[in-house]
């Protein structure tokens, strides 16, 4: 694509007033190749050629010969740079020397099961000798009952995911016997997202697929892949305990890359309010459009995906434009068949604008595209690259642009280029010693096979205490030295590996309907003609703040009529609709200290305890927001329950002399105590070993009668987070002073007190609430020094607590 002219275009409209604020040129970067030591077999080398195949780059070469030498490697390299031939070519080559061979690939989600099914079937099409060799199949929830024995029974390369795995295949190995056996290969896909609480299950259910293949006599080797990332060797080792080979030096070709920073312009005299990043998004899509270019659009929202696909699509209808018909929303929640058909468009050239969550920024395979839009800063310096990435696949030339928020955080972005550019990305934190994710482990382990001194050691050093005390509570049984489950019932069931549910209500479109009106409270069936149809799906924490009785449904960008939400079926009743508005939820959300397990005098300066606390949030209300104009046409209740999280936590309140302290100084302690908040969400990760996504905090005045830092996990139960904070809270506020003091920017930025603690409903339009400032960093900064006993200003801080901590 001509990247120049589609700039033009853009700066050429009447609209333009320098929202371009900068644009960084990547050089182009020739293809480095190589060749194996020894050639690959003629049949493998057949099936490349006849993709257009010729060479593999050095990094392909390198993963090969890793693999060949029994070596467990991760491969680190960027988008579209043919990871996924850096584990396909050692399997292919191991299977067509030994047929009986097998390979074990699990991915993070279904749909990229799918998309590499889709590849390997597609790669060995037309080649009669690799298709009776090459036996691929997709085994997850969605597997029809009917082929779950076939694939068990005659596929060699298995495709999961590490929920299947952990609750379908491991607890019943015997029948997969015959895999485990000859199991050669795992591969561990997108493995940056196993990281904190998700990455401690896949840690603890790696080492059950280990001592499992032990059993049956295998020794695989593990081949995984990951989006750039600070520590992806670090990462890799500690999910399996084993040593990695890292390969990251990337031989693939990359034309010319343009990221350009865009600010869209002030509303008016109001220089703190500025012009939509959505309306912006429309206007670069349907521009890159309308260039010829091919363009993702990243919404930070399902609705705002929603909203700039159908704003894209009017646009182009006005115009004339046969592109209308083009451009489409994609995101979770839509079926699996919808959201396949658009992955092939896409790929296809068929579909030239897509609006998208970050559904997209995993590696499903879309083709060549020239525009990647990010509407808003992603949150972290690794999905801002990954997200960037989509564009420029191949050697022409590419377009990134974030158009910023008005966040505080974009904002900052946009007067430091420097900062964001030379960023590094952020490290992958995951705990496999985590004792409350390892008791829920250990018991699955001993259903699937006795567990004996050699299995603790591979699970840790914690694992032989936990289950003593296991066996002490009469959840494993000790005979001889070795620990049995008791009962018959598989211990995997109801635990989930990650923070959402995995509950799903229905989305089903009725048109001829008669309901009745206490249905969701009443429980009672729907009466209903014969005609509906299920349109799409939301997980059970999002749908009451998507599809409560009244709302507006977007989907496809049409409006749909929530009518009726049954919370105990699991369904919402929707009629299509056309309305000239959308609904946005209100929240109202709490967090209630119900026990206090410990306190402690460590700080005299603040009132500190730990316990149990309930997290709870609720649909109270929405409002009916005006297409285009945004205006605020009217405001409706909601009566539906409240969602629960019931956990543990810690919490920190200064005293009433550390207050009039800051008061005395001109500062406010609530600023303090909001800041202070955000520093100790991205410190504790450094104290307790898990991610800043594992955590929530508010500040709240309710349980304490004062301003109170409240930090919680965010898992039922609880996995020991807090309580880590709890008992090294004066090394924690070490480390967040570190961070403050040692910022060099005077008022505060996204590097130390980072952003307030207010969120809209998590898939709503971010238009809507926006612009919050960034706390005060001399009231953080001050009560954090009162706090610890420290003189005004003190930069004689603690270096050895940890290196240079960045939000991250």
């Amino acid at each position: 694509m001509d990247v120049a002219k589609l700039l033009n275009r853009i700066t050429s409209r009447p609209d333009y007033n320098n929202q371009l604020e900068h644009i960084e040129e990547l050089a182009e970067r020739p293809a480095q190749f190589a060749a194996p030591a020894t050639p690959l077999p003629p049949a493998v080398t057949r099936l490349l050629k006849s993709r257009g195949i010729e060479q593999l780059y050095t990094h392909q070469v390198e993963a090969l010969e890793s693999a060949r030498a029994g070596r467990d490697t991760v491969v680190v390299t960027g988008t579209a740079s043919g990871k996924t031939l850096c584990y396909n070519l050692p399997i292919l080559e191991t299977v067509v020397n030994e047929p009986g061979a097998r390979a074990l690939y699990f991915f993070p989600t279904k749909a990229l099961a799918q998309d590499q099914l889709k590849g390997m079937l597609a790669l060995v099409e037309g080649d009669a000798e690799m298709q009776r060799l090459i036996r691929p199949g997709v085994y997850d929830g969605d597997t029809p009952t009917a082929q779950r024995r076939r694939i068990r029974n005659e596929a060699n390369l298995v495709l999961t995911n590490p929920d299947m795995l952990h609750a379908g295949i491991l607890p019943y190995h015997p029948k997969w016997a015959t895999l485990f056996a000859d199991l050669r290969y795992i591969v561990i896909d997108e493995v940056h997202t196993y990281r904190g609480i998700l990455g401690a299950h896949v840690s603890a259910v790696l080492r059950r697929l280990e001592r499992v293949c032990r059993h049956y006599g295998s020794n695989p080797i593990y081949l995984a892949t990951s989006a750039t990332i600070a520590n992806p060797g670090e990462l890799v080792s500690s999910l399996l305990g084993r040593d990695v080979q890292v390969v990251d030096q990337d031989g693939s070709p990359r034309g010319r890359k343009f990221f350009a920073l865009w600010n869209p312009s002030p509303l008016g005299s109001d220089s703190l309010a500025r012009r939509s990043a959505n309306d912006d998004a429309v206007t670069w899509l349907t521009e890159a459009m309308e260039a010829g270019g091919q363009a993702l659009a990243f919404t930070r929202t399902r609705q705002a995906a929603e909203l700039v696909h159908r704003y894209a699509r009017q646009t182009l209808a006005e115009r004339h434009s046969p592109l209308a018909d083009s451009v489409r929303a994609y995101r979770g929640g839509y079926l699996p068949n919808e959201r396949r058909q658009m992955e092939q468009d896409l790929f296809a050239g068929k579909l030239r604008g897509v609006a998208t969550t970050n559904a997209l920024e995993l590696g499903i395979d879309i083709g060549s595209l020239d525009v990647a839009i990010l509407v808003g800063y992603p949150g972290t310096i690794a999905s801002s690259w990954q997200q960037a990435g989509r564009s420029g696949r191949r050697a022409d030339e590419s377009l990134a642009v974030m158009l910023a928020g008005n966040e505080p955080v974009d904002q900052y972005l946009l007067r430091h280029p420097e900062y964001f550019f030379a960023q590094s990305p952020e490290h992958a934190v995951v705990d496999p010693n985590n004792p409350y994710v390892l008791a829920k482990h250990l018991k699955a382990a001993a259903f699937e096979l006795p567990l004996d001194a050699a299995d603790l050691e591979l699970f840790g050093p914690l694992a032989e205490p936990i289950a003593g005390v296991l066996a002490d509570e009469r959840q494993l049984t000790k005979v001889d030295d070795a620990y049995f489950c008791p009962g018959g019932q598989n211990p995997t069931v109801g635990v989930s590996l990650r923070h959402m549910s995995d509950n799903t209500f229905s989305i089903v479109l009725l048109k001829h309907t008669r309901i009745s009106r206490d249905l969701y409270t009443s429980g009672s069936p729907p009466l209903v003609d014969d005609s509906h149809e299920v349109i799409a799906n939301v997980d059970s924490i999002s749908a009451p703040e998507l599809v409560y009785p009244e709302a507006v449904y977007l989907h496809a960008g049409e409006t749909y009529l929530v009518r009726e939400l049954d919370l105990n079926g699991k369904v919402a009743y929707v009629e299509r609709r056309e309305t000239d508005y959308y609904t946005q939820a209100v929240l109202e959300s709490n967090v209630l200290i119900t026990k206090t397990r410990d306190t402690s005098t460590a700080l005299p300066t603040a009132e500190l305890g730990y316990g149990e606390v309930d997290v709870s949030w609720q649909t109270v209300a929405f409002k009916k927001i005006k297409f285009d104009t945004r205006e605020n046409i009217g405001l409706g209740p909601v009566d539906i329950p409240a969602q629960n999280l019931a956990t543990t936590g810690v919490w920190l309140a200064p005293t009433d002399e550390v207050r009039k302290q800051l008061k005395a100084e001109g500062l406010r302690s609530s600023e303090g105590v909001c800041g202070m908040r955000n520093l100790a969400v991205v410190a504790l990760p450094f104290v307790a070993m898990c991610d800043s996504r594992d955590l929530g905090g508010v500040v709240d005045a309710k349980n304490l009668g004062r301003s109170t830092m409240i930090l919680y996990d965010r898992y039922p139960g609880g996995l020991g987070y807090c309580q880590k904070g709890f008992e090294h809270m004066a090394k924690l506020l070490e480390i967040c002073l570190e961070m403050v003091a040692d910022c060099p920017c005077d008022d505060g930025c996204p590097s130390c007190v980072g952003l307030p603690n207010l969120r809209p409903a998590i898939h709503s339009d971010p238009d809507l609430t926006r612009g919050h400032p960034i706390p005060n960093k001399q009231a953080t900064q001050r009560l954090l020094e009162l706090l610890l006993n420290r003189e005004p200003s003190t930069r004689e801080l603690v270096a050895d607590v940890v290196p240079s901590p960045r939000p991250g």
